[in-house]
């Protein structure tokens, strides 16, 4: 069975590092309206933005647990004292990521990929038969090389970036609807408007056999999270959900290893003078998770730890994109969803 939205809710090394640098590509931003305003900034740590909260009792779910922003996250989230539950598509590097952690982890392999493993993995959080209080969506492909990719007929970043997280989410909702405040938190990325294709997403042309590289895909993928993310919180409203959307910064993770060995070089030497660390990286990813200022704040985009609206010509707010984007989402992955079971007063 389909989850139905109104059923359910109504050289060329160095110059490619250094655009991944820019800090905004010839846009700027402004802070969104309606949404409070906190005291981070680009320099804050994910230590810093969750300093006294308690999460005890609360259930986490981080993607992408073993090295970068995902590892930090997991980190603090159960520093903070919650249960964070870290995948990867490897148990042996989830299992040693939760090692390192002090707190209670549990490792499950997820490759977002396979749908089939998608759905494994939910199950086996459903296992717990616990409420999901924080679903951070965090993990992500980078490719390199400029070669098309196709994963059931899809092109490959959009495959893992979006439909992988979108089964996910379809999955755990509700799980996340029995919590208390449930939080879906997508990292997406500046290239979700610097990098799309102009005219969106390639409805048309999901494969992108008639344009590609793997900037353009990447930033495509990217933005169809933050897409997900300003859809999630139209139909959301009036539940206890939220669901918003950021861009960690730009961080030397692993996120780059399929990139040659020059472009890894230069990327590392600027993110190291220009860019955020890891533990910054991983801040606006827990602010969002957590802060009790953001209870009622969804279907927003974050950078530094604050809401913010991109100037200039962009998709982030195009509501029919939107969409249609969770109606063509739908229909690529019917196989694996379900329709959650859920309060009646939330419906839409």
């Amino acid at each position: 069975m389909t989850l139905n939205r109104r059923g359910f809710l109504q050289g060329a090394g160095a110059a490619v590092a250094a655009s991944s640098l820019s800090a905004c590509g010839g846009y700027n931003t402004e802070a969104t309206d309606g949404v409070p305003r906190s005291a981070f900034d680009e320099d804050s740590t994910a230590e810093e933005v969750t300093e006294g909260l308690d999460l005890k009792g609360k259930l986490a779910v981080v993607t992408g647990c073993t090295s970068g922003i995902g590892f930090e996250t997991m980190r603090v989230l159960a520093m903070r004292g919650a249960y964070v539950v870290g995948t990867s598509r490897s148990l042996e590097r989830a299992q040693a990521a939760c090692n390192k952690v002090i707190g209670i982890t549990s490792p499950v392999v997820l490759d977002l990929a396979d749908p089939e493993s998608v759905v494994r993995c939910a199950d086996s959080i459903r296992s717990l038969n616990s409420a999901v209080d924080i679903l951070v969506c965090n993990a992500g492909y980078r490719g390199g090389g400029n070669d098309i990719e196709l994963v059931n007929g899809v092109e490959k970043h959009f495959a893992i970036n979006h439909l992988g997280h979108f089964i996910l989410v379809n999955r755990l909702l509700d799980r996340l609807v029995i919590s208390w405040q449930g939080r879906i938190v997508i990292v997406a990325s500046r290239t979700s408007y610097r990098d799309a294709p102009e005219s969106g997403i390639l409805f048309d042309d999901l494969d992108m056999q008639n344009d590609y590289s793997d900037a353009m895909a990447y930033g495509h993928s990217k933005l169809a999270n933050v897409l997900f993310a300003l859809e999630l919180g139209r139909i959301l409203r009036g539940s206890r959900i939220t669901a918003n959307a950021l861009h960690p910064g730009v961080i030397n993770t692993e996120i780059d290893r399929h990139q040659n060995s020059i472009t890894q070089f230069a990327f590392g030497v600027l993110t190291r003078f220009g860019g955020k660390t890891v533990e910054q990286g991983a801040a606006t990813s827990c602010f969002v998770a957590t802060s009790k200022l953001l209870g009622s704040t969804s279907g927003r985009y974050f950078e530094d730890c604050n809401a913010v609206n991109v100037l200039g010509r962009n998709h982030l707010t195009n509501m029919p994109m939107a969409d249609k984007l969770w109606l063509r989402s739908e229909e690529l992955t019917a196989d694996y969803l379900v329709t959650p079971r859920r309060p009646e007063a939330v419906i839409k």
